[in-house]
């Protein structure tokens, strides 16, 4: 993959190029002619070419929304195929939208809509492809491999036992200096390490220089030596890696915490940073987004009346407001319709005085109508529809501490309900819970998620009816 500046350069170039292709195409008679004729609703629009000055500035106007809307894409890093596809497609999408904004109010140069059409259809194709493309890697180059860890014997004896074509190692130099009990690395360091390096095997820097090292070397797998698989640093890296489309590795004593293959037996095994196939995130997405749009859209009134009851009550804020984990151990803030009289310092745990319940908020629980604004979080891609229920970030030592392999659930987005919801496995038993999270990962599929939702809103439809019937 080019770096630097001459990514920059050649990636703007390209969607310069590609802009102007467009439209000259679009522009075309010919192509008007046959889009009009054969495609759906643009006959009602007609043909609409230009020629001269206006169609200069139809070009210049075009040009300048797509290449500014192309920004974020000009930085050199390496990215996941989806998500550059993803990326590109959503920026030229809105260069589109603010290009027929701008003629619909005639606040300046007005593109005639079959010509805008027709160009940022073709563009919508021929943009994904060109970024995915340019951030290919150049055909014969072997694979690059990166140690990054904080423990310095990991790192010899991945060295040691492994063949894979190892770049180089990122770490702290006080690795090199003492362990963490805070003896000197001559008295417990293997040799090869004592001199405050690996023999034969250069230090590209420390851990706060991964995502540049990735970038820089276009590294292909990190294999991580941590002492401890602490939140911050070693879920902090596989974060880099999912988010630069770098596969990860581990030495197999140190992969309870992490997703891995089930059949996995190599000396260092495969972490399932992307646990599903493309087309099943894919899928996923495009449910989430439809469900919870819809949702958010059908049950407006409903979500107004609830926000003017609780204002009513009068008994604290609309919302509830909760930090729960999610991706790699990153956090968000879960946002549920108060159903509880405040708990003075904030609310920890999962027991729930008596003396805190209102009526309002009893029939929000029981109906269910209290999660309705995580439809928000799944429509802005912080939660899924269906997945693993997050969290909360303050009590995952002690689900941890109960269950032993609690992180794997990180390597998935959390869901507004899930396979441990339906067969009513709660955080009182993490370990239970756990063991339906980590069932519902490793058979995730797009009809099994409508089977989860459909038992799910079966519940709900139950709660309702027990409800009215005073159950």
């Amino acid at each position: 993959m080019l770096t630097g500046w001459r990514y920059r350069i050649g990636a703007a170039t390209g969607a310069l190029l590609l802009t102007v292709g467009a439209v000259f195409a679009a522009n075309v008679p010919v192509s008007q002619e046959a889009a009009t004729a054969y495609v759906p609703l643009l006959d009602r629009f007609g043909i609409g070419t230009q020629s001269g000055v206006p169609f200069v500035r139809t070009l210049i106007l075009t040009t300048l929304a797509v290449l500014v809307s192309l920004v974020p894409l000009y930085k050199p890093r390496p990215q996941r195929i989806l998500d550059t596809v993803h990326t590109s497609l959503k920026r030229v999408i809105a260069a589109g939208l603010a290009l027929a904004t701008v003629g619909f109010f005639d606040w300046s140069h007005r593109v005639p809509r079959t010509t805008l059409l027709l160009a940022f259809g073709v563009l919508s194709v021929v943009i994904p492809v060109f970024f995915v493309w340019i951030r290919r890697r150049p055909r014969g180059d072997g694979e690059r491999v990166l140690i990054v860890g904080d423990d310095a014997g990991q790192i010899e004896t991945i060295v040691t036992e492994t063949s894979l074509p190892l770049l180089g190692y990122l770490c702290p130099t006080s690795a090199f200096a003492e362990d963490r009990n805070g003896v000197a690395a001559d008295e417990t360091t293997p040799t090869a390490l004592a001199d405050g390096g690996v023999q034969g095997l250069e230090r590209l820097g420390g851990l706060s220089r991964l995502e540049d090292v990735l970038v820089e070397f276009d590294v292909d797998t990190v294999v991580l030596a941590f002492h401890e698989p602490d939140r911050a640093e070693f879920f902090g890296a596989l974060d880099a890696c999912h988010e630069h489309g770098v596969a990860a590795k581990v030495h197999r004593e140190y992969a309870d915490t992490v997703l891995i293959s089930q059949d996995a037996v190599d000396t260092l095994v495969d972490i399932e940073l992307e646990p599903w196939d493309s087309q099943d995130y894919l899928f996923k997405r495009a449910f989430d987004i439809a469900f919870s749009g819809a949702a958010l859209l059908f049950l407006s009134p409903v979500i107004t009346l609830i926000v003017l009851a609780i204002k009513i009550e009068g008994e604290g804020p609309v919302f509830f407001t909760q930090t729960r984990t999610y991706l790699y151990g990153n956090t968000f803030e879960i946002r549920k319709f108060r159903t509880l009289k405040p708990k003075p310092g904030g609310e920890v745990g999962t027991t729930i005085e008596e003396d805190r319940h209102t009526p309002l908020g009893q029939f929000l629980r029981t109906t269910h109508l209290d999660e309705l604004p995580q439809l928000w979080s799944i429509l802005v891609g912080e939660m899924s529809v269906v997945g693993p229920r997050p969290a909360q970030t303050e009590l995952e030592d002690e689900f941890e501490n109960k269950a032993d392999g609690w992180r794997q659930r990180w390597f998935v987005k959390p869901g507004l309900t899930g396979l441990a919801q339906i067969k009513e496995a709660t955080s009182k038993d993490p370990a239970r819970k756990l063991q339906y999270d980590l069932q519902y990962i490793r058979n995730q599929s797009f009809l099994y998620d409508v089977k989860i939702l459909c038992r799910q809103l079966w519940k709900v439809f139950e709660d309702v009816v027990g409800l009215v019937r005073g159950e």
